[in-house]
């Protein structure tokens, strides 16, 4: 087509009669073009997307703009920060020359500001209001993923998984699932699983030596209670959306941790929230920063169970960006579902990256205005190739786009900023102490002693006080409190006996008791 009508062809193939997100001008032959306005609509925004490139070619800093005008569009954002770089979004942008020259180039409007944002951490692991979650909410499969589990022990653990449930014992910490696993690989638990398939010790203890891998390296405090409440993440601060800034930089040594727990709050908000068809636009969009690292030797299964999620999300009013730096870094059954596309720079500079170049040509719609494989490899940082979903639900053009600079601060606050501002949030209260409450460790434990279980009203998951005008939500008593009334109810030397050390104690009494009789 002529050059000529490229503005035309742009600016309506991404019309948009509603709300719409400004990402940059379209790039025709090394020109650009001001009146060529690529967009996408708002509406579209829970169509799912992909940001790709390679490093440095600008995909926080296009995170970062589509954050912010989410959240000026009353839309709440949740997004992995991995490095600390998206935490100046709290902040008004600074002009510099690059700014200033792109601004004027692209003929467009631009001027500072900065957007509401919560800091949240995993476990209190760094700055950010601790998020945790229970082992039992976490699950089976998920869990073996980040122990690096294989298909056996994987399956092992779901078995210990149903027997807990079965049993309504209380998977809330690691502590908990270990005293399982020690009491399914006893005498006594080892009857109890006879009816199940039994659980070989030689798993078990590996299991064992993981879960005390997780706790040495520091993912033991993600595991606990209070638990994330996903309403948490629908803040809004006056018609602004509140960006959920996920900070991982003290925890980027544990990739596995942190991406399997974006797919368990991904999955937890898929369970929760209530089917909304297509909205004008979405309750909240979902950015899966390092997206490789969930995919990487997942088994069948788990993947199906990732593609099924996003396909059915959509309708719960979800929209979800994975962010990585190779397209083939998401499978296809997931690739497939994502219909709007940002894709910055790739390098080929090995097979690897030449193949992965041409898979991803392979994925864009037809364009005569350029040759893809080469255009792919000549982007300039801050711009990229893009496709997305017009308001009927069609591919629009495919562009070569200089994208508009985001309009907060492009740098990373310091770790005492976020966490100064982590702990004036409104959340800070409710989530920065651990609950301690009985759970699996204590429930299998009394029944190692005799002791009888405590009132059903005390077991099970404890939320916080009643609000106001509600019945009286009962407590349960913490650990240590607990511990103390047991060992004050009853004898110590009778606690002991009736234990399963003092049983054991007795057994050898006896028996060398007998052996002397028998000597005689």
């Amino acid at each position: 087509m002529p050059a000529e009508d490229f503005d035309e062809r742009v600016t309506s193939g991404y019309a948009a009669k509603g709300a719409a997100l400004d990402l940059g001008r379209g790039v025709l032959e090394g020109v650009v073009h001001p009146a060529a306005h690529v967009q996408v609509p708002l509406a579209m925004m829970n169509r799912h997307g992909l940001i790709a490139g390679a490093t440095g070619t600008g995909k926080t800093k296009t995170l970062q703009l589509l954050a912010e005008q989410l959240s000026r569009n009353g839309v709440p954002v949740f997004a992995a920060d991995i490095k600390g770089d998206l935490s100046g979004i709290t902040r008004a942008g600074e002009a510099s020359e690059k700014v200033t020259a792109r601004v004027s180039e692209m003929q467009i409007e631009w001027s500072p500001a900065g957007f509401p944002a919560a800091f949240w951490s995993l476990g209190g692991n760094g700055p950010g209001v601790p998020i945790r979650a229970t082992v039992d909410s976490f699950g089976a499969d998920l869990l073996a993923k980040v122990m690096g589990a294989n298909e056996t022990q994987r399956s092992s653990l779901a078995l210990v998984f149903h027997y807990a449930r079965d049993r309504g014992l209380a998977l809330i910490d690691l502590a908990d699932l270990r005293a399982v696993l020690q009491y399914l690989t006893s005498d006594d638990g080892k009857l109890a699983l006879k009816e199940i398939g039994g659980l070989s010790s030689a798993t078990a203890g590996v299991l064992l030596r993981k879960i005390i891998e997780m706790e040495e390296g520091g993912a033991g405090p993600f595991f606990g209670e209070p638990a994330l409440d996903v309403a948490h993440l629908f803040q809004m601060q006056g018609s602004s959306g509140v960006v959920n800034l996920l900070e991982l930089a003290a925890v980027q040594d544990k990739p596995k941790l942190f991406s399997t727990f974006l797919m368990w709050l991904l999955a937890e908000l898929f369970r929760t929230l209530p089917e909304v068809g297509d909205l004008d636009k979405p309750k909240l969009v979902f950015f899966f920063d390092e997206a490789h690292l969930l995919f990487n030797d997942a088994s069948p299964d788990f993947l199906n169970s990732v593609a099924q999620t996003v396909r059915l999300i959509r309708s719960k009013g979800i929209g979800v960006f994975f962010v990585t730096q190779l397209p083939d870094d998401v499978p296809q059954e997931v690739l497939a579902q994502l219909g709007n596309r940002v894709q910055h720079a790739l390098r080929a500079f090995t097979p690897r990256d030449a193949k992965a170049l041409r898979a991803a040509v392979s994925t864009y719609p037809r364009t005569s205005d350029y040759e893809l494989e080469s255009a792919l490899t000549q982007l300039g940082t801050g711009e990229a190739i893009v496709t997305s979903l017009s308001e009927k639900g069609a591919p629009t053009p495919v562009v070569w786009t200089k994208l508009r600079p985001p309009m907060s601060l492009m740098a990373a606050l310091t770790p005492d900023e976020i966490d100064s501002a982590a702990r004036s949030q409104s959340l800070w209260a409710p989530y920065a102490t651990p609950l301690d409450r009985e759970s699996a460790r204590e429930q299998l434990r009394r029944k190692d002693e005799g002791v009888s279980a405590p009132d059903e009203g005390n077991v099970g998951r404890w939320d916080g006080p009643a609000p106001e005008g509600s019945a009286t939500v009962r407590r349960p008593a913490p650990r240590s409190s607990s511990r103390a009334t047991r060992s004050s109810s009853r004898g110590g030397v009778g606690g002991y006996l009736n234990s399963r050390e003092g049983r054991s104690m007795l057994n050898t009494v006896v028996k060398g008791l007998f052996s002397l009789l028998r000597r005689r």
